[in-house]
């Protein structure tokens, strides 16, 4: 599958692979895409199901870490950083553990390598659903719609950056019918895959968790498992941050991703 991307910075630079979290894509991460182009060959890339990427039926934390692989083979890229947010961080939770030497550090921001109740999702994908796209004349009035399903102004944004433009009308960039029947393993685990030579029980290279201090994805409980996947990861908490961290607070995310990447 050839993914949506977006390449910023000098081709010569380390390479950075960004990925976003489930309904996001590469539009969320270009303002500090650009900050961090400054020292690295950063690549923004839209996840399969999202954005820009193909729309295929199969979606799971190993096929997308098979995404990931592909792409990194495909660029030949030698030894990236990879950053993912959210769903994004378990894809590259799971890329750590099925291809364990093929990158240098990692930083997963918001989200643990648990298994995780994806009720908060149900109003989202109703609001989502309620819109009806084919015959929507405006951005206000789809976001009039979510309203009815989600207070949040903010999220109701984010969401509809989902929205794109046709000769007449309005689409889904994302794959809403799959991600909705894929919620469940969205939410699901970070677990060792048997069926590579190569998985491993835990990765020993640099691990940065980002922790939103408002956020309730990583709490005190995930730690001991954190520590059994990746045993030399550092959990730093960005206290006024929720789970947007990088939107939320991104000047300090900036610094102390950029400190972690150059230590």
């Amino acid at each position: 599958m050839k993914l949506n991307y977006k390449e910023l910075g000098d081709i010569d630079a380390p390479p950075l692979l960004i990925l976003h979290g489930v309904f996001g894509s590469l539009d969320n991460w270009l303002t500090l895409g650009r900050q961090f182009s400054e020292k690295y060959r950063v690549f923004l890339i839209d996840q399969r199901n999202h954005g820009r990427s193909p729309h295929d039926e199969a979606m799971n934390y190993n096929i997308l870490a098979d995404d990931l692989y592909n792409f990194i083979e495909e660029h030949q890229l030698k030894k990236p950083l990879l950053i993912g947010h959210s769903m994004g961080g378990k894809v590259v939770m799971q890329y750590a553990l099925n291809y364990p030497t093929t990158f240098e550090k990692m930083v997963v921001v918001d989200i643990a390598p648990r298994k995780y109740n994806v009720s908060h999702h149900e109003a989202i994908l109703k609001g989502l659903k309620a819109i009806d796209v084919e015959n929507l004349e405006s951005r206000g009035s789809a976001d009039k719609k979510l309203g009815q399903y989600i207070d949040e102004e903010g999220v109701r944004l984010f969401l509809l950056k989902n929205l794109a433009r046709k000769k007449e009308g309005y689409e889904w960039k994302m794959n809403l019918s799959v991600l909705e029947k894929s919620i469940l393993k969205i939410g699901g685990a970070v677990i060792k895959n048997k069926n590579i030579a190569s998985s491993v029980d835990y990765n020993e290279k640099p691990v940065l968790f980002i922790n939103g201090g408002q956020s309730r994805y990583i709490q005190e409980k995930d730690i001991p498992t954190i520590i059994k996947y990746f045993p030399n990861a550092h959990i730093h908490t960005i206290e006024e941050a929720g789970h947007w961290v990088h939107a939320q607070s991104p000047k300090e995310f900036f610094e102390v991703v950029t400190n972690f990447l150059e230590s």
